[in-house]
Formats: C-alpha cells, structure tokens, sequence
C-alpha cells in the first residue's frame, strides 16, 4: 500500500511538472516570433538557405543553382533585384512566383561584364506574398551575387515617365547616349495588356553589352523599371517590343547619372588630338 502511494505521488510530481513546463514552453516561442516580427515587420528576408539577410548583403549563387526570396506581407509592393559579378559573364533567369503555377514575370538577363554592369531593376510585387526566384544558368566557373531588397527601391525619375513614346508591336527604337552619360533608366509600361520586350545596350556594330528579355503578364499593373550601367562612348539602348502588333508599349529611356568631369573635359576638348599635327 506504501509503495503504490509513492508510485501515485511520483507520478503526480511528474504530471505537475509536465504541466508546468509546457506553458512555459509556449510562451517562450510566441516571444521569439514577437521579437522576429518587431524586428522586421511583415518582412521575411530569407534565402533559400535560410539565414536572415541584412539589406546591404548578398548571397552567392553558384553556376546551375536557385535561390529564393520570400516576401510573406503584402505591404510589400515592389522589391529590387541586384546581381553582379566579379568580372565575369553574368547569365541568370529571374522569375517572380506568386501562389502555385503562377509567374506574372520573369527575365533572362545576360551582361557581358558583371563588374562594369551590375545589373539592377525593380519588380512589382503587389498582392503578397510573393517569391523572387534567380537561377545562375551559367556554367559554375561562373557564378554571381545576387541581392534583393523592399526598403530605397530605386523610382523612375519625372523626366522617364513624362517622356515615354509608343513602340508598336514588332518594332524597335533605339536611343544613343553621349559619354559623359554614366547610366540610363528604362521604364516599360502598358495599358494593361502583356508585356514582352528585349532591351539590349549596344556599344558598337552588333556588340551587345547587356541583354534582357522580359515578360510580364499585365505592364499597367506590374511596370518594368531598370537602371543600366553605360560606361564608355558609344553607348545605344535598343528597345524591341517582341509582342504581335496588337500589344504595343510605351518606352522611357532618359539618362539617369551623367558625369560632370567628363562633360567638362569634353568642352574644353581634354586630351583629345585633332589631325595628329595640332600644337607642332
């Protein structure tokens, strides 16, 4: 009789120990998540490998592999996406998926020199949450740094959206730069219809730079707007508007940084020598 009290009492301690411990379990994991979302609210920065990312880093994405960014709010309405290498070719697919078999947009992004050209453009991401997915589909000798952040996105200047011209569909406008012209913005729009684009930087006869090709299912709601580095003379934005006839687009090519001591060197003519005979 002793001994199945002792057992009962036992087992008692051990219950209210249990029924002790758990409350505590639960309330100190509703305070982590607390504590995560005052941290960052309504805002899950996280690559596919799971580490919290600052809004100043970027993940190294490897030849032939995919990493995401989740955005679980939908407070966030557009996001910026930054790849670059260090040096080399930079080829990558970005797509944009929202609920399951759905991917409003997506580009492929080629550059020549992912150092000179960084490439750098904004994706409307309205009606969250959202997942921006990049996959480097180069080979792995080449792999790159991609960064995606939703605070200081980059907005079209009042100057890219007041002079924005129609392209019909099938045709192309291309727009020269001078040198001093450091970098463009792009900003590609329509009224509601697709959008399915190619815009190429030129720098010379058939020498492409820099190549995107865009599809975006609704160009009124979910605007292009990219800013591209233009380093040296020579530089052209060629604008084609892949789509059937019936799809046309508006394109707002302005420059976007100019340098002033190039633009100065140039007036008072810098080193440059005319005919090879000029102060003989």
């Amino acid at each position: 009789m002793t001994r199945l009290t002792m057992m009962l009492a036992g087992a008692g301690v051990a219950s209210g120990l249990m029924v002790g411990t758990a409350p505590a379990a639960r309330t100190s994991a509703v305070q982590m998540q607390v504590a995560g979302v005052a941290a960052a609210p309504g805002l899950d920065m996280r690559g596919s490998t799971g580490n919290p990312l600052a809004a100043d880093s970027s993940i190294l994405v490897q030849g032939g592999s995919l990493r995401t960014w989740s955005y679980r709010s939908p407070s966030v309405e557009q996001v910026q996406v930054v790849l670059s290498t260090e040096g080399r070719p930079l080829d990558a697919d970005i797509e944009l998926w929202q609920g399951p078999d759905n991917t409003p947009c997506k580009m492929r992004v080629y550059v020549e020199n992912g150092q000179l050209r960084p490439f750098s453009a904004v994706v409307e991401t309205p009606r969250g949450p959202n997942t921006i997915a990049i996959r480097n589909i180069g080979q792995i000798e080449f792999p790159l740094a991609a960064n995606v952040v939703a605070d200081n996105v980059d907005s079209p200047s009042a100057e890219c959206l007041d002079t924005r011209m129609t392209i019909q569909g099938g045709a192309l406008r291309t727009y020269p730069f001078d040198p001093s012209v450091d970098s463009v913005q792009v900003m590609l729009k329509t009224d509601g219809r697709p959008l399915n684009a190619r815009i190429e930087l030129l720098q010379g006869p058939n020498n492409n730079k820099q190549v995107i090709e865009l599809y975006t299912e609704d160009g009124l709601d979910r605007p292009f707007f990219c800013i591209l580095e233009t380093p040296g003379s020579g530089n052209v934005v060629r604008v084609v508007n892949t789509a059937p006839v019936e799809f046309p687009m508006t394109a707002g090519v302005v420059p976007n940084s100019i340098n002033q001591q190039m633009s100065y060197d140039a007036v008072l003519g810098g080193d440059v020598v005319l005919g090879g005979d000029a102060g003989w």
